[in-house]
C-alpha cells in the first residue's frame, strides 16, 4: 500500500438519554425481551470454528436468578492448548496484514456497534450483568466504539513516530513488530468495553489472541466475538474459551510462546499471575509484557470550602451507580466536621430513595450485584458494621436475594479512619464515610495516602486553589486517575486515559498510546546507502 493513509479523527460516541416513551428506548426494551425469550447455547471460538462440549452450564440474570438465558459450552485444558495453536498458525498473516486494513476491521466494528449492533450489545450486558440501561448505554455501546476509534488513531500516531534522518547518505526507521508468541486477555464482568479492548488493543498492534472472559460476562462476550466477525476479523486472531482459571493458568503460563498478558480483576490473582510467570521466566522465548489494572478503594476527599451540592451528587452517583462495581467506585470519604451536619440528611435522604430493582425496568437506579459470592461478601461486610463499636449504617443496610442479588446502596459511618471498610476493596454499594476535624484537612490527606494499598482513582472536593493544589501534591501517588470536584469514576476514552499504580496495576492507561505500546516490540532498521570501502579513518593518516 503506497498511498498515504489518513485515518478519521476520533471523537467521542454522543451518549444515548433513553427517556421514557422515546423510540430509543423502544426499541432497546424490545431487543431485551428479545434476548430474554431466547435461550442460546454458547460456543467457545477456536481458529474460526463454533466449539460446543458435552459440559453446558447455564447462565441467569443477576436480577432474576429463577431464568434461564440458555447454556454456554465450558472447555478444558485441550481447548486452550487448541485456541493456542490457533492464534499462533494466524500470526503471520495477520502481522504482515498493512496496518491500514487491521484498522479498517475496528473502525468497521465501531460503526456496526453505533448502529445495527448497539441495541444487542446493550440489551446483553442489561441482562449478563445486570446494568441499567443507562450504564449499558455509555460501558457496552459508547466506551467500546470509543475504544476503537481513538486506538485506531493511537496506532497511526505510534506508527508515524520515527527518529530524524540526521546523518548523510543514511535512513533510519522504526519498525513497531507485534510481540513474538501469542498475548492472553483475562477479561472481568463489569465493563463489556473493557472485555473488548482488552483483546483489541494487542489485536490491533498485529498480535493474536487468546481470551478468557469472566463467567458472569459470557453472554456479552458472544455478542463481542459476532461483531469482530461481522467486521472481518480473520479467524484464529482472537481466541474466546470457557474454561476455569487455574486449568487455564496451567496450558497458558507453562507455554514457550507466551508473549503477555491483558487483565483487569482482582489484585490477589494478579500477583499470583506476576509470581507464576517469574517462577516461569526461562520457559518463555521472551519477557512476557504483564499489564494489567486491578483493585481500588477509591476515595472522595472533601475539604470544607466544597459546595456541599455538588459533594452529595458526586457520592451518591459515584459510589452507587452500577452497585458500586466499577474500579473505580467512590468508596471511602473524608467529610469535614462543619459540613457533615448540613450534607448527612442531604445524603442519607437521597441514598434511600434510590430506587432498585430488575435491569428490565428502566427507571431503576440500582439493579443487583453480580453473583452470590459478591452478595454474601457485602451482606457480611453490612451486618459486622452494624455490631460494630466504631461504625454506624446510617443509610441502607438491607439485602434480599429471593428474586436476585439485591443490596440496598449503605453507608457507613465510622470514627476508626482504619475501620474494615475504609480499607477492604468490596465492590459493591457501600460507601464510607470518616467524619474529620477541619483543622486536620493536610494530616487527614496523609491518612488517606497511607490507609488503602491500592492507588486508581480519587477526587478532591474544594473551592480555593491553594488546597486543590495541596490535595494534588499530597495525593500525587494515590491515585491514577484524579478528579477535581467530579466524582472519581467515568473515565471518558480519548479524554482520560485510565488506570492506577500500587496495588491498583501497572498504570498502562488504557485508551492511550501507552498501552499500545506495551503489545509491540520495536526494531530499529539503520540503511547506508553508501557504505564505506576502508576500513581507515582520517585520524590514520
Amino acid at each position: 500500500m503506497n498511498q498515504i493513509v489518513k485515518i478519521p479523527t476520533a471523537t467521542n460516541e454522543p451518549v444515548r438519554d433513553y427517556a421514557p416513551g422515546t423510540a430509543e428506548t423502544q426499541s432497546l426494551k424490545s431487543k431485551v425481551q428479545e434476548l430474554k425469550s431466547t435461550p442460546v447455547d454458547i460456543p467457545m471460538y477456536i481458529g474460526g470454528k463454533k466449539v460446543y462440549t458435552d459440559e453446558k452450564i447455564s447462565m441467569h440474570p443477576p436480577h432474576e436468578t429463577s431464568h434461564n438465558l440458555g447454556t454456554y459450552n465450558k472447555g478444558n485444558a485441550q481447548h486452550v492448548q487448541d485456541a493456542i495453536d490457533a492464534a499462533l498458525a494466524a500470526k503471520d498473516s495477520w502481522a504482515r496484514m498493512p496496518w491500514q486494513a487491521r484498522s479498517a476491521i475496528f473502525l468497521k466494528a465501531a460503526e456496526l456497534l453505533a448502529g445495527p449492533y448497539r441495541d444487542k450489545m446493550n440489551a446483553a450486558t442489561m441482562l449478563a450483568q445486570s446494568k441499567n440501561a443507562m450504564q449499558a448505554e455509555i460501558d457496552a455501546a459508547c466506551e467500546m466504539i470509543d475504544f476503537f476509534k481513538f486506538n485506531v488513531q493511537f496506532m497511526s500516531e505510534i506508527y508515524a513516530q520515527q527518529p530524524p534522518a540526521n546523518s548523510p547518505g543514511v535512513w533510519n526507521q522504526l519498525e513497531y513488530r507485534p510481540l513474538e508468541g501469542f498475548v492472553f486477555a483475562l477479561t472481568p464482568f463489569n465493563f463489556t468495553s473493557i472485555c473488548a479492548n482488552l483483546c483489541a488493543a494487542p489485536a490491533m498492534m498485529g498480535n493474536t489472541v487468546v481470551w478468557k472472559p469472566a463467567e458472569t460476562q459470557i453472554y456479552s462476550a458472544q455478542v463481542i466475538m459476532e461483531l469482530f466477525k461481522e467486521a472481518g476479523l480473520p479467524d484464529g486472531v482472537i481466541n474466546l474459551v470457557f474454561v476455569d482459571g487455574p486449568t487455564t493458568g496451567e496450558v497458558v503460563f507453562n507455554h514457550r510462546d507466551f508473549a503477555g498478558i491483558h487483565f483487569t480483576g482482582s489484585t490477589g490473582v494478579f500477583r499470583h499471575i506476576w509470581k507464576t510467570i517469574g517462577n516461569n521466566i526461562e520457559k518463555y522465548r521472551s519477557y512476557p509484557r504483564i499489564v494489567g489494572e486491578t483493585g481500588g478503594k477509591d476515595f472522595v476527599m472533601v475539604h470544607n470550602s466544597a459546595n456541599v451540592k455538588q459533594v452529595n451528587t458526586a457520592l451518591v452517583r459515584g459510589s452507587f451507580e452500577f452497585q458500586g462495581q466499577k474500579c473505580s467506585a467512590a468508596s471511602r470519604a473524608y467529610i469535614p466536621k462543619s459540613m457533615w451536619a448540613e450534607l448527612k440528611p442531604m445524603l442519607v435522604e437521597n441514598t434511600n430513595k434510590l430506587k432498585m430493582g430488575t435491569a428490565e425496568d428502566f427507571s431503576n437506579f440500582i439493579n443487583a450485584v453480580i453473583d452470590r459470592k459478591s452478595f454474601t461478601k457485602l451482606a457480611k461486610y453490612i451486618d459486622e458494621a452494624k455490631a460494630a463499636s466504631d461504625a454506624e449504617v446510617i443509610a441502607g443496610g438491607s439485602y434480599d436475594d429471593t428474586e436476585g442479588y439485591f443490596i440496598r446502596p449503605t453507608i457507613i459511618e465510622t470514627s476508626n479512619p482504619k475501620y474494615a471498610t475504609m480499607c477492604d476493596e468490596l465492590f459493591g454499594p457501600v460507601l464510607t464515610i470518616h467524619v474529620y476535624e477541619d483543622d486536620k484537612f493536610e494530616e487527614t490527606m496523609e491518612l488517606l495516602d497511607s490507609t488503602s494499598e491500592y492507588a486508581l482513582t480519587g477526587s478532591i472536593f474544594a473551592q480555593d486553589r491553594n488546597d486543590i493544589n495541596l490535595a494534588l501534591y499530597k495525593l500525587r501517588n494515590a491515585a491514577g486517575n484524579f478528579y477535581i470536584n467530579d466524582k472519581p469514576t467515568g473515565a471518558v476514552v480519548g479524554q482520560q486515559p485510565f488506570g492506577g499504580a500500587r496495588g491498583s496495576g501497572t498504570n498502562d492507561k488504557a485508551g492511550s498510546t501507552v498501552n499500545l505500546l506495551r503489545w509491540t516490540s520495536m526494531r530499529t532498521i539503520k540503511e547506508t546507502f553508501a557504505a564505506p570501502t576502508t576500513y581507515e579513518y582520517p585520524f590514520h593518516s
